[in-house]
């Protein structure tokens, strides 16, 4: 695992934290899972998914009642990484402040990671 004694692997913003939470109570999911893939026109894209239970080898994070879970093939890419949500008239939902990334696409959907 890479992992920080004491530090946990993402932090949530009281606006990422309010939506997991809220997500969590109306789906009755354990957590969301957090995740990386191959895609996108940079190489990677973040995935996020419902969680109904916690998988032996994720990484837990709990932060003001909401709970995230990082899969472990993604542990590495996200360590550090802060997760908001933003609700503006041109945009709704989570965005991954990360500094992992050296490259993004033009839409924000794609990522590249440092090698």
């Amino acid at each position: 695992m890479f992992a920080i004694p004491g530090k946990q692997a993402v932090s949530l913003t009281p606006a990422a934290a309010t939506r997991i939470r809220a997500l969590m109570e109306t789906a009755g999911h354990a957590g969301l899972r957090l995740g990386v893939k191959k895609g996108g026109c940079a190489g990677m894209e973040y995935t996020m998914e419902y969680a109904d239970q916690v998988n032996p080898l994720d990484e837990i994070v709990d932060q003001d009642g909401a709970r995230v879970m990082i899969a472990p093939m993604a542990q590495m890419f996200l360590f550090g990484t802060e997760i908001d949500f933003e609700d503006t008239l041109l945009h709704t939902g989570f965005k991954f402040n990360n500094p992992n990334v050296v490259e993004a696409c033009g839409c924000g959907e794609s990522i590249k990671f440092a090698v």
